[in-house]
Order: structure tokens, then sequence, then C-alpha cells
């Protein structure tokens, strides 16, 4: 028995040696031991310096650039690719899109004053500065990084007939100088920031503002934070560098930034719920989806958007707006004194 005992470790040493070795040599003779292969088309692999002007606009373009026929398909005629307010349980899709602009706009104070300025920031297909001007009046700088947003987004103002209130900018946050306004729309794009900008970005926000001017941050968010690191499946192939921050810790960026924080609420159903609506979208145009951008990409996608959806269900995703005000010296805010303000 004790010699069973000293030999066995021997003999299983050896053949985990053999094992190896062959596993290597079996390796080497495949490939597989030559430098990696290349990545899918799908999957982004962006380089630089995070969150870099340049980055950043290569980020945004891998995900936003897909095609606009394709986005379409998915997102229906409000071409507006967040979280919907459904505020009844025969609500469309698109009632329930128009539903969250008018809440911003009300939260924001643009419908009670005629001929505001509102800056858009991640403007997207131009869907909340179409809005915005024709039901408000305001006079509207819609700012993004996709190519093929800014370039429907410019043609669906024209259509609109609204070229006189609504400008649309390919154009970074950060390149944003010597220009004011009375309120400032950020709805989905916080998500391409990052902690370590966060500080700036509200900064640059601030004082871009006037006295008493609204900031809405409309934004996914996570329990405790959670980078979309690139080595996960929405980092790789959906939202490279994205990031989602804990509400708390948006909160006190926005008031160290000089911001008063008078309101955070809670989408978290609604998200799920227009989640379904586009998965279903997807579903029901596949064959076209696919035609558009392949069987890959399309597959991406469905993937992604249900697998969100089953987040906010469990309450693992979050999104939140959040609004604040820039006092004027005098401490004046101009907010309506309940909720019922907004409706």
């Amino acid at each position: 028995m004790r010699a069973l005992h000293h030999a066995a470790p021997r003999e299983l040493r050896q053949m985990n040696i053999r094992t190896i070795a062959g596993a290597v040599d079996a390796a080497r003779r495949l490939g597989a031991l030559g430098p990696p292969p290349p990545a899918p088309p799908e999957e982004c692999r962006p380089a630089g310096r995070l969150h870099s002007p340049s980055r950043d606009a290569r980020a945004v373009s891998h995900h936003y650039d897909v095609g606009n026929d394709f986005y379409r398909l998915v997102l229906g005629p409000s071409m507006t690719y967040s979280c919907a307010r459904f505020v009844s349980e025969g609500t469309t899709l698109e009632e329930a899109q128009a539903s969250k602009y008018e809440l911003i706009c009300r939260k924001l104070g643009i419908d009670r004053r005629p001929g505001a300025r509102l800056l858009d920031v991640g403007c997207g297909w131009g869907s909340m500065a179409i809005h915005a001007a024709r039901r408000h009046g305001a006079r509207v700088v819609g700012v993004a990084l996709s190519r093929e947003q800014v370039d429907l987004a410019e043609r669906r103002v024209t259509e609109a007939g609204l070229d006189s209130r609504v400008e649309i900018r390919l154009q970074d946050y950060r390149d944003l100088r010597g220009e004011q306004f009375d309120a400032i729309s950020s709805i989905g794009m916080f998500e391409h920031v990052g902690t370590a900008l966060m500080a700036r970005y509200f900064g640059v926000l601030r004082q871009l503002l006037a006295p008493t001017g609204r900031l809405v941050n409309h934004a996914i968010s996570k329990p405790g934070g959670s980078r979309l690191a690139n080595r996960t499946f929405v980092g790789r192939y959906v939202f490279p560098d994205g990031e989602l921050v804990d509400v708390g810790q948006v909160v006190l960026a926005m008031q160290r930034a000089g911001f008063e924080v008078r309101d955070v609420e809670s989408l978290r159903e609604h998200y799920s719920r227009t989640l379904h609506h586009w998965v279903a979208n997807l579903e029901e145009h596949w064959d076209e989806a696919v035609a558009l951008v392949g069987l890959a990409r399309a597959n991406i996608w469905r993937l992604y958007m249900a697998a969100s959806a089953n987040g906010f269900d469990d309450g693992g995703l979050a999104i939140h707006q959040v609004l604040g005000v820039v006092a004027g010296p005098d401490g004046r805010s101009r907010m309506p004194p309940t909720r019922a303000g907004w409706g």
C-alpha cells in the first residue's frame, strides 16, 4: 500500500506532463500559439487615451453609425433611442416617447418660456430638438458625434420646417464655449462620459447655463456603478468604453459643479417596456434587419436588448432623470413649488 501511495503521484505527474505536452503540440500544429485572429468586424477595440475626443468619436460611431435604416426598424417612427414614458397600459411606443420629451420640457421649464434657448447634448436623430421647437417654440442647438445621426437629424429638422429654430451640429460637448442657454437636456448620452470625466462634463454644462437655468441628465445607472469593460460582450460589441454610474455619484458630481439638485426620478420599469417594444420591432422586421446589417450584428443587437430588459426587470440596471438648477445670485431658482408644476 505504501509503495502504491508513493508511486501514484509520480505516475500522475508523468501523465499530466504528457497530456500538457500533447496539448501544446496540438495547439502549435493548429496555429493556436501564433498571433491572435483578427477581431470580427462587429467588435470594437478602440485605441488611444480613454475618453479622448478622438477615441470617444470612434466608440460612438461604432454604435450609432450602424445605419439609420436599421435603427428605424428597431425604434419606430419616433427615432428615439432612449427610455420612453408609458402613462397608461395602452400607450404606444411613439406616444410614450413623446410623453418622455414633454416631461423633460416641463422639468426644464421651457413649456412656460417661449423662445427659451435649449442645448440638447447627444441629440441623436433630433427628436427632442424637434419636439421642443415645435411644441414650445424653443430655439435649440443639438450636438452629437455620430455623422449618420447628424445628417438625418438635419433632414428631419428641415422636413419639419424648423430650420429657423433648430441647429444640429457634429460637435463634442467639450468644444462648446462662449454660448449661454436657458436649459440643457442630456438624454442617453451620459453613459459615454465616464467617471473620470464626470466632473468636467457637469462643469462644462454648468458654465453654459444662465442663472436659473436647468439641466435634466437622463441616463442609465447601476447601483454601485459599473464600467462596461471592453472585455465583456456589451463592451466589446455594443458600447465600447461605456460606463454606468451610481445615481448617488451623479447627484454629488452635479452639486459639486454648482447645480442645486431638485429632483431625481427613476423610470426603471419604463425602460424594460421600451426594450420589449424594440425587440418586438426587430423580430417583426428580422429579414430586413439582417439584409441591412448582417446576421451577426442583428443577433448582437437582439441579445443585448433582451438582456438589458432583464436587467431593468430584476433591478440590476436602473435609469434616472436628475434635475438640477443654477440658482441666481439671490438664491432665486424659478422652480415650481411642487412636482405638479411639471405634471
